[in-house]
């Protein structure tokens, strides 16, 4: 979430609402249920999502239904509410994930992090006006982007930053998704009533119980 660190915590609250809100929206309209995926994880100014390897889901539908949509829904957003201004960075890779009952973990997780974390990549979206830019993986490119399956512009997925994790130097492919898509925009009003609910206060922080150490099988991922 751009700028998190420049806002309230009452207009963080706000914006974290909206953005949950249009996250789900573009992932239930495109048909990824709660079945398919695990719940949200709550980074702060951001949210990771786990995906299951599942043919319901295939990693075409991500990238062909749920990124334009949620960019369509940005878009959107600020248009009907400018003062509540939302940007966001978004990540795509799939990969081996742990989880030991603290948390989800696994050089996957590190190699999306560190792509969507990259300078060059912040830098590129301080100089757009879009709403939502997006990186996917070099294994997410190779796998998916080049083969030029319907609905995806190899053209538009532009060399990125590369970045370290451990010995190895991985590079990330950058997509700015139109907003602008007709073919989304029929989902706008069931996001804007939920949008206009943003407005509640934010809560007083709770003590969060610990888990029991739980190793768990790995799955596939993406944020």
């Amino acid at each position: 979430m751009e700028g998190s660190t420049t806002r309230t915590n009452a207009a963080k609250g706000v914006l974290r609402r909206a953005m949950y809100t249009m996250f789900e929206q573009s992932l239930r309209i495109s048909g990824v249920h709660d079945a398919y995926r695990d719940p949200f994880v709550d980074r702060g100014d951001g949210v990771l999502l786990l995906v299951h390897p599942v043919d319901e889901v295939p990693k075409t539908l991500l990238l062909t239904s749920v990124v334009p949509l949620l960019a369509t829904l940005l878009t959107e957003h600020t248009r009907s509410f400018p003062d509540e201004c939302l940007r966001l960075r978004a990540v795509l890779h799939a990969g081996e994930v742990h989880h030991d009952g603290y948390g989800f973990f696994g050089e996957s997780i590190d190699v999306a992090c560190r792509l969507l974390d990259a300078p060059d990549l912040k830098q590129r979206f301080r100089e757009i006006a879009e709403p939502l830019i997006l990186i996917v993986s070099d294994h997410i490119h190779r796998s998916v982007v080049r083969h030029g399956y319907q609905g995806i512009d190899e053209d538009s997925y532009l060399p990125g930053p590369l970045v370290r994790v451990g010995p190895h130097r991985c590079r990330g492919w950058v997509h700015v998704p139109s907003g602008d898509d007709e073919l989304h925009r029929n989902a706008w009003p069931l996001v804007r009533v939920h949008s206009q609910a943003a407005f509640c206060p934010v809560e007083e922080p709770r003590p969060f119980p610990l888990r029991p150490p739980v190793l768990t099988d790995a799955n596939e991922w993406s944020a």
